[in-house]
């Protein structure tokens, strides 16, 4: 598992995490610091901190085997990414034939968050 796989089970399964276990994959992962300096931080050994860490990945892989959150979440944004794709060509083709909806195509850019409107 690379760092950004592991980072999106870690935003998901996170919280069912212990909280030693949070601490140090979020010092690890998000702070950066190495097993060394964790172990400093944290009065233990580097095995001890190395176990932890591979533990937290076994773990989150093990969750999301089970609970299949981040497919699903993966899976949902590609398909509002067609969505919005989609809405997108739709808003730009719709204003062209109707400027007089070019207010109303860019309330629902900002609603959708999208830029539908970008060329009116």
């Amino acid at each position: 598992m690379n760092k950004l796989e592991f980072m999106r089970l870690w935003d998901i399964y996170g919280g069912l995490l212990t909280p030693t276990q949070r601490e140090m994959t979020d010092m690890y992962f998000n702070l950066d610091l190495t097993v060394s300096e964790i172990a400093e931080q944290k009065g233990v050994s580097r095995q001890a901190v190395s176990e932890c860490l591979a533990g937290c990945k076994k773990q989150l892989e093990g969750f999301e085997q089970a609970l299949h959150c981040s497919k699903t979440l993966s899976e949902c944004e590609l398909r509002l990414s067609s969505v919005l794709t989609k809405a997108t060509r739709w808003a730009q083709e719709f204003v062209a034939l109707h400027p007089e909806y070019a207010a109303d195509i860019g309330a629902l850019e900002d609603i959708l968050g999208g830029d539908c409107a970008e060329d009116t």
